[in-house]
């Protein structure tokens, strides 16, 4: 393909991979970008532009914090090459197969808690599975305050009186974008799977449990951050409005206008702030829109789409046995409702360098297959499970079943097979 596409919007130029068979775009718009009057609005269209815009470089994250300052994660996946923060943030990443058309897509939302992140992390990369004949896109979309900032004087701003869960709203929209503009690409707009880790796996979950998403994706990929757990977590209206009136307070702020006149730094700041330790503070809630009920409520009664499912997580993860628990009863979930049986996954490898074990987002190195990134010496069976990881996920995004040609048989998880898949 050439390194100039013609989107709905305009022109974009990408480079091609080192290999010359992976075109690459980078900070591509989405929307508009979300300042001043559309700070805690819905994205918007982004408007046309003329000739042809230079995608060659990654668009900024939203504000947050400094990634690099964190003590275990800093070192394993933040340095000084992640993008600089700017609200105008709405941007993804495409890359695609030098030859063929039609072709599937995966659609990847990155993790963070849904205080920080971004989609050009550096154990993120599309290269492996374009050259496996996937399109691959990332995107990035409003966290923390900025993406979930709810609060009654917005709910009055819009017809379906609701605020709050704009980072949800801005990968919807941008999985709108892909779904327009994706043949453009190589990609097929009725083979999309959704795929994302840790918040970006409950915001998967919260996709595929809304209305809003139905019949826009063809299969969904839930990687160490949801299922059925014991319990249900997602807030209220009144829950949510709780730390938006807590950050209005703290900055000394009456009024959405004044709000929307806050700098971005200090927005953030504050979001931190007024955050209760060890709760997710800023996240999704149920607005009776986007999101009608508890997302555990939404799965057993059959209101997720009926698509295929791959889900899991690793063997040292947060929450101890909670998240393991819970992917098995979603599976388990998937035979009462008389569907296609979903596929459970275990990554229990024990990551060499140090005692972190199988730790939450281990697996993002092999899936992506970008172990050379890192500063873990690894071994020869790391790199074959890599492959293997990898292989499995492309074959999943194909065909909605991770068996292929040269990989271990991985059965579904059924009534005579309950065992999940392990990676090891």
């Amino acid at each position: 393909m050439e390194t100039i596409v013609k989107t709905k919007q305009g022109a974009v130029e990408g480079v091609r991979s080192k290999d010359g068979r992976t075109v690459i775009f980078k900070g591509v718009p989405y929307a508009e970008a979300p300042v001043g009057q559309l700070r805690f609005q819905r994205p918007q269209p982004k408007a046309p532009w003329e000739g042809v815009r230079p995608c060659k470089e990654f668009g900024p994250r939203c504000p947050q914090a400094d990634l690099a300052s964190m003590d275990f994660y800093g070192k394993e996946f933040y340095d000084d090459m992640v993008p600089p923060c700017n609200e105008d943030c709405l941007y993804l990443n495409i890359w695609a197969p030098e030859e063929g058309e039609s072709l599937p897509v995966l659609f990847w939302i990155h993790g963070g808690a849904f205080m920080h992140g971004c989609s050009s992390e550096k154990e993120f990369d599309g290269e492996g599975f374009a050259k496996k004949g996937i399109v691959m896109v990332s995107v990035n979309y409003r966290v923390n305050a900025f993406g979930f900032f709810a609060h009654p004087d917005l709910e009055k701003e819009n017809p379906e009186g609701v605020s709050g869960n704009y980072g949800i709203l801005d990968q919807l929209f941008a999985l709108k974008w892909v779904r327009e503009n994706i043949c453009a690409f190589g990609g097929d707009p009725d083979r999309i799977t959704l795929c994302g880790q840790s918040a970006g796996c409950m915001s998967v979950q919260t996709l595929i449990s809304s209305s809003l998403s139905k019949g826009m994706v063809s299969g969904a990929i839930l990687q160490s951050g949801t299922g059925l757990p014991p319990r249900r977590s997602v807030p209220s209206r009144e829950q949510a409005h709780a730390p938006s009136l807590r950050l209005m307070e703290y900055l000394h702020v009456q009024a959405l206008d004044e709000l929307r006149q806050v700098p971005a730094e200090a927005l953030m700041q504050a979001a931190y702030a007024v955050q209760d330790p060890g709760v997710l503070g800023w996240r999704p809630h149920v607005d009776g829109w986007l999101v009608t009920g508890q997302m555990e409520d939404l799965a057993e009664s059959g209101a997720i789409h009926d698509i295929p499912y791959m889900i899991g997580c690793t063997g040292d993860d947060i929450g101890g046995g909670v998240l393991r628990d819970g992917t098995a009863a979603w599976c388990e979930n998937q035979l009462h409702l008389g569907r296609a049986p979903a596929y459970l996954y275990f990554f229990d490898r024990k990551l060499p360098g140090d005692n972190a074990g199988s730790f939450h987002s281990s697996e993002l190195w092999y899936v992506f297959e970008t172990l050379p990134r890192c500063w873990r010496p690894w071994e020869e069976h790391d790199r074959e499970l890599s492959q293997a990881m990898s292989g499995h996920w492309a074959n999943f995004v194909k065909t909605g079943d991770p068996n292929g040609p040269g990989l271990s048989r991985w059965e579904p998880y059924t009534e005579g097979h309950k065992a999940p898949m392990e990676f090891k």
